[in-house]
């Protein structure tokens, strides 16, 4: 794997996309302290120790040298506030995606700016396929995957729906209107990251897997 596939500094429209380190804990604890954001994952809002714990953990890396974690936080030039953050896991040409925006900056189209800014720095890399696990009423989580070209599959995962592209195929193109995913359906909470919120991702989410559906119906 590239060195800097997980690494790098990206920059969306509105968003720097930085690497998480322990020194984000104060600021990402309070973005994420509705416990709203926890409707589809269950837990509660981790506390500013326990975040910091975690994004140190994080930022260490996966133990696997078979997989790599991707963690960034999400600023928002306009005023410097850190509104949430985006993961992956890799491992053989495939990334799990998970994204959360705190409860103040949903329905503002970040989540799709997010998530697209790293599935391209994936596609850049050579990341081929792309997966996200979203339950299956979280609607706008549900928007922002088929805006990203994922395709709602058969297949489940502790009770989500497992989403898929193939990132080797063309891909929407972004709304140049603003009306994004996230504005076309009723802010909801985020879709559970690549292991469970409150842990680190880990290789027991990568099982093997079935079938692919590369086709959204």
């Amino acid at each position: 794997m590239r060195p800097d596939l997980t690494t790098a500094e990206l920059r969306g429209e509105r968003l720097d996309l930085l690497p998480i380190s322990p020194a984000h804990a104060d600021e990402l604890a309070a973005a994420l302290a509705d416990p709203a954001l926890h409707a589809f994952t269950g837990g509660r809002p981790a506390t500013v120790e326990e975040t910091r714990a975690r994004c140190a953990r994080l930022a260490a890396g996966s133990p696997d040298p078979a997989e790599a974690w991707g963690n960034w936080v999400l600023r928002l030039r306009a005023d410097g506030a850190l509104v949430g953050y985006v993961q992956t896991t890799v491992r053989t040409g495939a990334a799990e995606l998970a994204w959360v925006i705190g409860t103040p900056w949903q329905r503002r189209g970040l989540a799709t700016e997010a998530a697209r800014t790293l599935l391209a720095h994936l596609t850049a890399a050579g990341v081929t396929e792309a997966v996200a696990h979203i339950h299956p009423d979280h609607r706008a989580s549900a928007a922002i995957a088929r805006a990203l070209g994922l395709c709602p599959t058969a297949h489940t995962l502790d009770g989500e729906t497992r989403w898929h592209a193939d990132l080797t195929r063309p891909r929407p193109r972004p709304d140049l209107h603003g009306l994004t995913a996230e504005r076309a359906t009723r802010a909801t909470p985020p879709t559970r990251p690549t292991a469970r919120e409150t842990v680190e991702p880990s290789a027991a989410r990568h099982r093997p897997e079935p079938p692919r559906n590369t086709s959204c119906p």
